[in-house]
């Protein structure tokens, strides 16, 4: 009876590790890129292995663009970081494709 007990124990307090565990990756998904980079980069590679990454990806990075709207203005470093791309900046002058994706 104290064997179960004890295993009882044991699980409930696994479950609610990989639960806050699961819960913390995810609010560091939602966080701006170089925050997200910054906390990734301590994670050791085994953890990530142990809980539904590409789920909670999914979904914290789903996002409301709709096919069809503007795209939100941004700003990003040009290819030789000298200078910023704008967005909103190029609206109206020529053409703009955005292309996103991994090319890793």
């Amino acid at each position: 009876m104290r064997a179960v007990r004890a295993v009882g124990i044991v699980v409930l307090v696994l479950v609610a590790a990989g639960v806050a565990f699961s819960a913390r990756v995810y609010h560091a998904m939602r966080q701006p890129p170089d925050e997200f980079g910054r906390f990734m980069a301590k994670l050791p590679m085994p953890l990530m292995m142990a809980f539904p990454f590409e789920t909670l990806w999914t979904r914290a990075r789903a996002g409301t663009v709709q096919v069809g709207d503007l795209a939100p203005d941004f700003r990003l470093p040009s290819v030789d970081r000298q200078t910023n791309v704008q967005l909103g900046l190029l609206r109206g002058l020529r053409p703009v494709v955005l292309v996103f994706g991994s090319y890793t």
